[in-house]
């Protein structure tokens, strides 16, 4: 019988396992994974001092147990070395596993943030659970934060800090809080409200160094400022983890290039979530991510399905002020134009001819956002 390998047991592993068992329960799968597999929803790493949570609750299985749940193979603590394409193995410190199809779901790593100085190693981010356990543990007795990045992961976190009480310090190089997704008056918006709840910003600013001062640890920022704080968190962003894949000649560019059948130039290989590009984009969400393991299950299941993209709006989760963004396609020609909906600030992203290309919300309204998203053409 055929099997299948998955190398990686975030979202995008777990995902993918879950899909391909309401299709099919018997098929051998095996996941690789060099943790402990531990399931877990990773966009509630960034809310959950907010919902009272600690990283064992945040933890919904064990790998034994969804394992055994789905009728899987969990090889955990294992490090993948190479992938030898022409014997179709595996390579890990437990040995060669051979495979007929594998799908990689390596996901990313964040992005090294280039602090120098005696306390630089003392920085630490979060990309999974078992940086959450080390963030967690940092936080214990302290009382104030610096965040380097002002992006989607670093406002949630800057939110959910100050909501719990820190003193939260963030230092973003651009001029305002993201600045990729949203256009400029909600950005703002977004600022102001989060310096509202606590969130003291330092825009146009990077940091340079860090050392220990008084227990805790001094960034001296490009400007010449110092800030001080107990801990510091890097959230500057992600990079698809490519070394593996591109060591075993697969095509890399951003990510792992494959085609709408997320397959990689190497026959039997695909690719999916946080490590795939996609007709050209790394789409880092979730609800691309889903879009990936329903076709990927069906293709690996015989019945061969392209990924398709509908709308997908972006959900921060950011309760100082609620943001929704359905970003314009990289290549959209248009503007923004922005209004005061209610209690609501909204953007429309247009072309010349007035069809809706994008939309950002600031603020609570489950409404508008379903009715912009109805709007909003299919992505292919």
């Amino acid at each position: 019988m055929e099997s299948i390998v998955i190398i990686g047991t975030g979202m995008a592993g777990y995902g993918l396992l879950r899909e391909l068992r309401k299709l099919d329960r018997e098929t051998p799968v095996t996941l690789i994974t060099a943790d402990d597999g531990a399931v877990y929803a990773k966009p509630n790493l960034s809310n959950a001092l907010a919902t009272g949570k600690t990283p064992e609750q945040l933890q919904s299985q064990s790998a034994e147990q969804i394992g055994a749940s789905l009728n899987a193979q969990i090889l955990t603590q294992a490090h993948v070395q190479e992938i030898d394409t022409a014997a179709q193995q595996v390579v890990t410190n437990h040995g060669n596993i051979s495979y007929h199809r594998l799908v990689l779901a390596l996901g990313a790593d964040p992005m090294a943030h280039g602090v120098q100085g005696t306390a630089a190693q003392q920085i630490v981010s979060v990309n999974d659970l078992v940086g959450y356990r080390v963030f967690r543990a940092a936080l214990v007795g302290k009382h104030s934060v610096t965040i380097l990045g002002g992006g989607l992961i670093g406002c949630e976190f800057a939110n959910d800090l100050a909501a719990a009480g820190y003193r939260v310090s963030v230092v973003h190089r651009g001029a305002h809080p993201l600045e990729r997704l949203l256009p400029a008056q909600i950005a703002q918006h977004l600022g102001g409200a989060l310096e509202q709840a606590g969130v003291h910003w330092h825009f146009g600013c990077t940091a340079l160094s860090a050392e220990q001062a008084d227990g805790g640890i001094a960034l001296t920022l490009d400007d010449g400022q110092i800030v001080t704080s107990d801990v510091v968190l890097s959230a500057i962003g992600l990079r698809s983890r490519i070394a593996l894949a591109a060591h075993a000649g697969i095509d890399t560019a951003r990510g792992v290039v494959v085609d709408r059948w997320l397959q990689t130039n190497v026959r039997n290989i695909y690719a999916i979530g946080d490590c795939a590009e996609v007709a050209g984009q790394v789409l880092p969400y979730v609800q691309p991510l889903m879009q990936q393991v329903r076709a990927l299950a069906a293709t690996l299941n015989g019945q061969l399905t392209p990924v398709m993209y509908p709308a997908m709006p972006v959900v921060v989760k950011t309760p100082a002020l609620p943001v929704t963004v359905a970003p314009a396609p990289p290549d959209a020609r248009g503007a923004w134009h922005i209004e005061q909906q209610e209690t609501c600030l909204v953007a429309q992203y247009e072309d010349a001819g007035g069809c809706l290309l994008g939309f950002a919300i600031g603020g609570h309204a489950p409404e508008l956002r379903q009715a912009y998203t109805k709007r909003l053409a299919v992505r292919t």
